[in-house]
């Protein structure tokens, strides 16, 4: 039983929730990514589909402790240098080269593509198959979400709030990244920047090569704030 009166409790929901909202922006930027390939009246169901996907695959494995757990012991105990990999590693590994194909072909598209076309001219992507995308990548991010929540905290109650919040704030905002995306071009290229650097830090983490979480989140931030000087910088050009 949860005591409400207790601080730490509320301490660690709050810690929980900021830290979720933080690991969530790698969701985010992919869903967004993957939602703006489709017709304009299909985005906002695709990203709803994509968020509810996340939330269910975060309780599900929440609920899944124990299961979970056994995902970080060894596959192997033979030969040595395959004693060290487990099934964490496994998705890790596959989901991070997943999100540097995907940054790949997406940033070659963007260079390479006719400057004359658009998205009326574009070849539709279908639904179903971004959808199943957003669905595998739900996993090795909801993956990730619910190992910290697991080190974060110590009550399945508190994990769940916190995933429930940390997810409400994704969805509200959604709509806003996505929109920001689609009229700037050179920010759908940093977020792309972004997946290719997730991507790095998931495969160096799948072998063992863990990257602080700090330092990419920083290097995002930093990225960032210099693209949003040059939205200013080209605002105030345009207004001369």
């Amino acid at each position: 039983m949860i005591d409400l009166t207790d601080p730490q409790v509320w301490a660690s929901l709050v810690t929980l929730t900021a830290m979720e909202v933080v690991l969530g922006i790698d969701n985010l930027v992919f869903l967004t990514i993957l939602a703006n390939r489709l017709p304009v009246a299909q985005r906002a169901k695709a990203r709803l589909i994509g968020m509810a996907l996340a939330l269910g695959m975060r309780l599900l494995l929440l609920l899944s402790i124990a299961w979970i757990m056994r995902l970080t012991q060894p596959i192997f105990s033979a030969p040595e240098w395959l004693d060290w990999l487990s099934w964490r590693d496994v998705i890790l590994i596959v989901g991070g080269f997943f999100l540097m194909y995907k940054g790949t072909t997406e940033i070659h598209d963007a260079v390479q593509g006719d400057e004359h076309d658009d998205e009326a001219s574009r070849p539709p992507t279908r639904f179903l198959p971004t959808i199943v995308q957003i669905g595998l990548l739900d996993v090795v991010f909801s993956l990730d979400s619910v190992i910290t929540a697991v080190g974060m905290a110590n009550h399945v109650p508190v994990m769940v709030v916190a995933i429930l919040i940390s997810m409400g704030i994704m969805l509200a905002g959604a709509g806003a990244v996505s929109a920001f995306v689609t009229r700037h071009p050179t920010v759908r290229m940093l977020a792309l920047s972004f997946l290719l650097l997730i991507g790095t830090a998931l495969v160096a983490d799948g072998f063992g090569a863990h990257v602080p979480k700090g330092y990419i989140y920083a290097a995002m931030a930093f990225s960032a704030a210099v693209e949003m000087l040059n939205q200013l910088a080209g605002r105030r050009r345009r207004l001369r």
